[in-house]
C-alpha cells in the first residue's frame, strides 16, 4: 500500500498516523490494513466519570428547590468535565475507528443535557452502535434519556401529541428533508406517546400515555409504536441513500458523487450494516482517488487531535481546551442547535482561520493568544452577555518534544512535509517551505503546522 494511501486513510478514519506505523504497513494491502483496523475497533471502552453524587438522590431531595439547583450545578461542571474525558480519549484512542465513527455520529444524532449522567450514557450509545446496524442504533437514540429530554418526546402524550422528534427523526436521523409528509409527521408522533425515563436514565414507556390507536405511516396502517415507525423507515430505500450522503461527505469528499452514493445505498439497503458499509467504502479503488486526498477541511476537534498525534502535548490547566475548542467553533457536547455543526467551509470564517493558523505556536510554543469576554467557557455555558472586550492569554502546555524527536529523528524535513501536508500546494507555500527548509524539525513543524494547507486532510 502507498505511503499516501495510508496516510490519507488515517486521516480520514482517525487522526493520522506516525512514520514508524506507515512503515509497518507498507507491504499490507488495502484490504489488510481495513480490516486491521476493524479488528482493533471491535472492542468498546465505554468513556467514564464519576456519577456518584447522583445516584444516591432522593425523591425528597429533589423536590427541594436548593437542593436540585446544587445538583445541576454540580452536573453541569461534571459535563464539562466530560469534554476533556472525551477529548483526551480522541487525542489517543486504542479503536481508532469506532472513535472517529463516535465523533460522526455525535453530529448525526446531535443531542445536549445538562444532567451528566444522562450525557454519559447517550455518549457511549454512540459509540456502542458506531460500527452496528443502523435500525437497533436508531432505535437505541429513541429510547436515550437525554433525546427524550432534548427534543421534547417526554412531554409527548396521547392526549397532546409533541411532534418535535418524529420531526427531526425523519428530517435530521433517517431521510432527510422533503422525503415525507407533515401527516408522516404527525402518525409517527402518535407511535412515540408514553416515551420516558427514569432518573437514572432507563426507559420506560408510561403506558396510561401511549397512543395504541390505528395509525397511518407511509401507506402502512396499524397500532404501530416508536420501533414500529423506525421499522418503516427502513424500508424506504432512501434512508440509506441519506445515511450513505453523510458518510460520504464526512469520510470522502465535500463534492458528492451521485453514482458513488447509489453504489453505496445498493450495499446498506441490505442490512444497514454500518461495519459492512465503511469496509466497502474504505477498501475501494475510488476512496484513494486523487481527488479525495487533501480535500476535507479538518474540524477544530479533528485539528487539535492531529496536532497531538504528531507532537503530543498536555494542558497545564485543562480548562483551557474549553476556550480553543470555543475560538475554533466547535465545543464537544455543546452542539450549536439539532441539526448540529456545519462542517467542510463552515468550519472557517475570519476569526477562526486566523486561531487555526496561530494553533501550532499556541500550544507547542506558549503562544499569546487574544479572545474577547464572550468567549469564555463560563459566558457560554450560562449564556451571560458580556461586553465584547479583548483579553490576551497564554495557552499554558507541556509538549513532548522528546518523543517527537525520537520518532522523527531518522527522517528529513521533506518527508515531515509529506507526511503532513497531502493536499497540492501553492507557490506561495513552496516559497515558504523553502524558506523554512533547513530550520531544526521542531520549528519546521511549528511552521508546516500554520499553514492553510495543512488545514486539510
Amino acid at each position: 500500500m502507498k505511503n499516501k494511501h495510508i496516510l490519507h486513510l488515517y486521516n480520514r478514519i482517525g487522526f493520522g498516523i506516525l512514520p514508524n506505523e506507515v512503515e509497518k504497513l507498507n507491504s499490507k494491502t488495502p484490504t489488510e490494513t481495513v480490516n486491521t483496523l476493524f479488528e482493533s475497533s471491535e472492542t468498546i471502552t465505554p468513556l467514564y466519570i464519576d456519577t456518584s453524587f447522583l445516584n444516591s438522590v432522593s425523591l425528597k431531595a429533589l423536590k427541594n428547590k436548593s437542593k436540585r439547583q446544587e445538583l445541576m450545578k454540580m452536573s453541569r461542571k461534571k459535563v464539562r468535565e466530560l469534554n476533556l474525558i472525551w477529548m483526551d480519549r480522541l487525542a489517543n484512542p486504542k479503536e481508532v475507528l469506532r472513535e472517529k465513527m463516535t465523533l460522526f455520529w455525535a453530529n448525526h444524532f446531535v443531542c445536549e443535557d445538562k444532567n451528566v449522567l444522562h450525557v454519559l450514557q447517550y455518549n457511549n450509545t454512540l459509540r456502542k452502535h458506531a460500527l452496528g446496524n443502523f435500525g437497533d442504533f436508531v432505535k437505541a437514540i429513541s429510547k436515550e434519556a437525554a433525546m427524550l429530554k432534548y427534543l421534547n418526546n417526554k412531554q409527548n402524550r396521547k392526549n397532546s401529541p409533541n411532534e418535535n422528534f418524529a420531526r427531526e427523526l425523519l428530517e435530521l436521523f433517517t431521510l432527510g428533508q422533503g422525503n415525507y409528509s407533515e401527516k408522516d409527521i404527525q402518525e409517527s408522533a402518535r407511535a412515540f406517546t408514553g416515551y420516558n425515563h427514569r432518573f437514572n436514565g432507563d426507559f420506560i414507556l408510561r403506558r396510561r400515555q401511549h397512543d395504541y390507536g390505528e395509525k397511518e405511516f407511509f401507506d402502512q396502517v396499524g397500532s404501530f409504536d416508536g420501533d414500529d415507525i423506525i421499522d418503516i423507515i427502513l424500508q424506504q430505500k432512501q434512508c440509506a441513500r441519506f445515511i450513505c450522503q453523510k458518510i460520504y461527505t464526512y469520510f470522502i469528499n465535500d463534492k458528492i458523487k451521485p453514482n458513488r452514493i447509489e453504489e453505496m445505498t445498493s450495499i446498506f439497503f441490505k442490512d444497514y450494516n454500518i461495519e459492512k458499509l465503511m469496509k466497502y467504502v474504505l477498501t475501494s479503488d475510488w476512496f484513494y482517488d486523487e481527488e479525495n486526498i487533501g480535500a476535507k477541511i479538518k474540524s477544530p476537534i479533528e485539528l487539535l487531535a492531529t496536532i497531538h498525534k504528531t507532537v503530543p502535548f498536555s494542558f497545564q490547566r485543562p480548562k483551557q481546551q474549553l476556550l480553543i475548542q470555543k475560538l475554533l467553533g466547535q465545543i464537544l457536547l455543546f452542539p450549536p442547535n439539532v441539526a448540529g455543526w456545519k462542517t467542510g467551509k463552515g468550519w472557517i470564517d475570519s476569526n477562526t482561520m486566523v486561531t487555526r493558523l496561530r494553533l501550532a505556536s499556541v500550544l507547542l510554543n506558549n503562544a499569546e493568544i487574544s479572545y474577547s469576554e464572550k468567549d469564555d467557557f463560563k459566558a457560554i455555558v450560562n449564556s451571560v452577555k458580556k461586553e465584547k472586550r479583548r483579553k490576551r492569554a497564554f495557552i499554558k502546555t507541556e509538549t513532548n518534544w522528546q518523543k517527537f524527536h525520537e520518532i522523527y529523528e531518522s527522517i528529513s524535513n521533506e518527508e515531515l512535509f509529506e507526511s503532513l501536508i497531502l493536499c497540492p500546494i501553492t507557490s506561495g507555500t513552496k516559497e515558504i517551505i523553502n524558506q523554512y527548509k533547513d530550520l531544526p524539525k521542531k520549528d519546521f513543524c511549528i511552521q508546516l503546522m500554520s499553514l492553510p494547507e495543512y488545514q486539510l486532510c
